[in-house]
């Protein structure tokens, strides 16, 4: 028997932040795990392939569309479970949208959140790709994360260790298909001093008093609001630059000698800008898109680069998933020639 609440044939497009893809043969939204067990016992009944999709901010969807169930969670529930004179330990559903958790924090005067205010999308999908943007990480405050097996329906929590997080990486992105994540523990911090670690953040509140606590949590939360707003990376209906998948590559780690290489091919007299990682130097993708012959609004078909944010790619209208992909293709090639760094992309495709 079809599980309550199935709908037949549902466009996707509608459902995500590019707004291209075709329709879910079947979409099933859950709001516990009971009903997420309901639409994936489902699926294994029909022999029917299943998909996640969250907010969609993050995805391209294929043109033929998805033949098999898209599971959408809807749980938004948010709540302390462990408190004492210094912290507490939030956990949220998977399905709270995400911008909603960082202003619950910030209203609490609980930090750890405010730099990540604006990224779209639903907390379920925060640890998949370990969210980070203004000098915070997801990864830095994540208490645990419980998950669904879908290979036996068992659910249990993984340890900070066990999400093996990365730069825009974690276990799940390693083992799709594998686990769901169904709720998020938050370890976040009372009496907070905001984060003003990266460098735009501090030149936009130099000299602005920022006091411990919810008034200057709610200072840097909204600075990172307005200057997510001016890159078109709110998502917001007047906005033409905003109907994107966000940043679409991810800045990329290189050695050394390698970013030596490139600082030589690309600057002309410019300081290349570089963070040092783990693994080696990362590097701007917006900058080596750029130096690379392409600047803002580059492109003149149904698909381009945005005129506010060299990283985000923009449905200018009526594009297709083919149209995305072709010009990400372009853009990955030019860098290349131009800095011999191949660049990787950022939004998860559905259905290719």
């Amino acid at each position: 028997m079809a599980p309550e609440g199935l709908l037949e044939n549902v466009p996707l497009a509608t459902l995500t932040s590019l707004g291209v893809g075709g329709s879910a043969r079947w979409l099933l939204r859950w709001r516990t795990v009971a009903e997420l067990r309901a639409g994936l016992a489902w699926a294994t009944e029909t022999r029917c392939p299943w998909w996640i999709l969250g907010g969609g901010s993050n995805v391209i969807v294929a043109d033929t569309g998805l033949p098999g169930v898209v599971l959408q969670p809807t749980g938004r529930t948010i709540e302390v479970v462990v408190e004492d004179d210094d912290a507490v330990v939030a956990v949220a559903d998977a399905g709270v949208p995400w911008d909603e958790l960082v202003s619950w924090s910030v209203d609490r005067g609980l930090g750890g959140l405010e730099c990540l205010a604006g990224i779209p999308g639903l907390a379920g999908s925060a640890p998949i790709q370990n969210i980070g943007a203004y000098g915070q990480d997801v990864a830095e405050v994540i208490a645990r994360v419980e998950v669904l097996d879908t290979q036996d329906g068992s659910v249990r929590d993984w340890s900070l260790g066990e999400c093996a997080f990365g730069y825009r990486d974690s276990a799940w992105k390693r083992l799709p298909g594998r686990w769901v994540v169904t709720r998020v523990y938050l370890h976040l911090h009372k009496d907070a001093v905001p984060c003003v670690k990266y460098a735009q953040v501090a030149q936009a509140l130099e000299g602005v008093p920022l006091p411990r606590g919810r008034n200057g949590l709610e200072i840097v939360r909204s600075t990172v609001m307005r200057l997510r707003r001016e890159k078109g990376m709110i998502v917001d209906p007047a906005d033409p630059d905003s109907r994107s998948a966000g940043s679409f590559f991810v800045n990329p780690i290189v050695d050394t000698a390698t970013a030596a290489q490139v600082a030589a091919r690309l600057s002309g007299g410019d300081a290349m800008p570089s963070w040092p990682s783990p693994s080696g130097v990362k590097l701007s993708a917006a900058w080596l898109i750029e130096h690379s012959g392409m600047k803002r609004g580059f492109g003149d078909g149904r698909v381009g680069l945005s005129r506010k944010h060299t990283l985000a790619l923009v449905n200018r209208g009526e594009a297709t998933a083919a149209d995305v992909l072709t010009f990400a293709d372009l853009v990955v090639d030019r860098v290349a020639q131009a800095s011999g760094v191949v660049l990787q992309r950022e939004p998860v495709l559905l259905g290719f």
